[in-house]
């Protein structure tokens, strides 16, 4: 039997038109839409499917949209009945309340709410504390976090590594003049490309203290359960089976690394050889084919390609 990962996104993997063809070919899908219209009370169908993209972008929107598009995907897929399921499932940064969902241990409703706060706290933890982010293509983890400790003792400001995505693909967070400093001293050393990132925020940073501090006392008030398959957690990049344990674990994620290159390949070493992405586009599946070109990869942004 093959042992198979769900994969989840987060924000970025948004666009205009996403879940269309999901909710026209499977009442199931419609069904997960409609759903989330009434629990959000606002049509974040016609949001996901004509936009405008200004709303769809906001973080307040665009979170609730993925997990919601990711979901529809995911019930279209099971509705099937094709395959075994998942041995573990993995999301990055916001995709991890999407799985949690897919494992069983998150109501969809409680999903939703959350990623709804969590949107709204980083949003305005961004207004407070403002910063950005920038990806840097071409440098390893390790010479990134030796620029940015120069940085930061040089400046007395914080930049540091974010998302850790697959080899050659790191995203920095920080202050923004510390920010423009460490991707020059990037480019100085090598990097083939620094591009900085189209948001006001500092996510995974110390600069979301404040908002990881509020959204905890939310994570203790909602109901979490036992997944039914292990959460392999972007904060430790090692499989959770425990409620208390995957609450302990988002609190951390939003001043934490997104750790997906480890998380990808410690999968890989226990045995999964197929990842199936659930989500709007087939990032996380571009960023699984960097980090280990032999193992299968599945997307079902385009729903023909449902296995």
């Amino acid at each position: 039997m093959i042992a198979s990962a769900y994969l989840f996104p987060g924000q970025g993997s948004q666009h205009v038109g996403m879940g269309r063809e999901l909710y026209t070919r499977f009442p199931v899908a419609r069904a997960v839409f409609e759903q989330a219209n009434t629990i959000l009370g606002l049509s974040l169908t016609r949001l996901c499917f004509e936009g405008p993209a200004e709303s769809l972008n906001d973080t307040l929107n665009t979170q609730p949209a993925i997990l919601t598009t990711s979901v529809a995907a995911l019930r279209a897929l099971e509705e099937q009945g094709s395959g075994d399921g998942p041995s573990f499932v993995a999301g990055h940064s916001m995709g991890e309340f999407s799985a949690l969902v897919a494992a069983n241990a998150l109501s969809f409703q409680d999903g939703l709410m959350l990623v709804r706060e969590r949107g709204r706290l980083m949003k305005q933890a961004g207004e407070q504390n403002p910063g950005g982010m920038a990806a840097i293509l071409g440098l390893d983890r390790a010479a990134l976090e030796a620029i940015c400790a120069e940085v930061q003792e040089e400046s007395g400001e914080y930049v540091g590594v974010a998302n850790d995505n697959c080899p050659g693909q790191v995203v920095i967070s920080g202050a923004a003049a510390a920010l423009e400093r460490a991707m020059e001293l990037a480019q100085a050393q090598g990097a083939k490309r620094t591009v900085r990132l189209a948001v006001s925020i500092a996510a995974h940073s110390p600069f979301m203290a404040e908002a990881a501090t509020e959204f905890r006392r939310l994570l203790e008030a909602t109901t979490f359960r036992p997944p039914a398959v292990p959460l392999v957690a972007n904060a430790t990049a090692t499989p959770l089976t425990a409620a208390d344990e995957i609450r302990e674990a988002l609190g951390r994620q939003l001043t934490s690394p997104v750790q997906w290159t480890d998380s990808v390949r410690w999968m890989i070493a226990q045995g999964v050889s197929r990842f199936v992405e659930f989500g709007p586009q087939d990032v996380l599946t571009g960023l699984t084919k960097r980090i280990d070109r032999s193992v299968e990869r599945v997307a079902t942004a385009d729903v023909l390609s449902l296995p």
